[in-house]
Formats: C-alpha cells, structure tokens, sequence
C-alpha cells in the first residue's frame, strides 16, 4: 500500500488564515471634491456623467450647475454632454466643445471657449483672448435671457477640440 500525504493543517493553522469576507456595496460611491467643491467624476460622454457631477456638487452650486445646465439644453436641444478634466462640456459633437463650467471656492466659472466673439461678452476675461467667462457668485441672479442669448451663439462658433 502506498503512503499518502495529506496537506491538510491544524486548526491553529487555519486560524491564521484570513479568508476575505464578501462585502456588498453600501450605496453608492462618495464623489471626491476637489478645491473649491469641484467633484471629481470620471471622463465620460453623455447625459449620465453630467447627471453625476450635478448631484455630486456641494451647497448652494449645486442649484446654479443644474439651472445651467437646463439653460444650456434649453437654448440648444442637440448640444452633446460630456465630463472631461472634472468639468462638464457643452458642444456639437464628441469632440467639439463650445462651453464649460467648474466649481471655484466662491463662485461657479462658466466658461466660454470663443467668448470674445459673443455680443455683448461675457464679462470677466482669461489669459486666453478667446476665452471669457461668467462667475455667478452665490447671491448673484442669472440673466437668464443674456445666457441663453450667449448659448445659442456659442453653439453657431466652432468648438474648440477637446
């Protein structure tokens, strides 16, 4: 009769195994903010992602982000959405952006990419010519009509390539 050999262990041994417990999700995942109560949200294209940042921005931005976001759809009905570097773009297509917009501490940055071709302009400058910018502070109201007037001839502009 042959000899077998067993690898079976004491139970001390199997003690000291740790055998990983299933863990089940508890909810969804916690956005991590960035400064200024920027979320940071996975690239992505579409309405989801931006579903996503919207509902992850903290206080009071959270209200203005999403009206925007309503003006901008509203203005133009076959903008493309997308969340690229932890802001949502507003553009033509995939590829071709005309708008954007981010959380800084004390205000919402909306962003216009060919913004010194707007009429009026927008009202705060960059370092770029091209690029203006609206800063909606947290008392601030929205000329809505102004922006929509700003949308729609952003929208008419080339998109910068992104």
């Amino acid at each position: 009769m042959a000899k077998t050999t067993t690898t079976s262990s004491t139970p001390k041994e199997a003690a000291r195994k740790v055998i990983p417990k299933a863990t089940r999700p508890k909810g969804p995942a916690k956005v991590k903010l960035l400064s200024g109560g920027n979320p940071q949200i996975a690239k992505g294209y579409g309405e989801a992602p931006v579903q996503a940042y919207l509902q992850a921005i903290p206080d009071w931005k959270r209200e203005v982000a999403v009206r925007l976001d309503a003006l901008i759809t509203c203005a133009f009905p076959k903008v493309q959405k997308a969340v690229k570097w932890n802001t949502p773009m507003y553009g033509t297509d995939e590829k071709s952006f005309f708008m954007g917009f981010h959380m800084i501490t004390k205000y919402v940055k909306v962003a216009f990419f060919h913004g010194a071709l707007l009429k009026p302009m927008p009202p705060d400058a960059s370092t770029q010519k091209k690029v203006r910018y609206l800063h909606i502070h947290e008392h601030d109201k929205l000329n809505e009509k102004q922006f929509i007037a700003w949308v729609k001839q952003a929208a008419m502009m080339p998109g910068e390539k992104m």
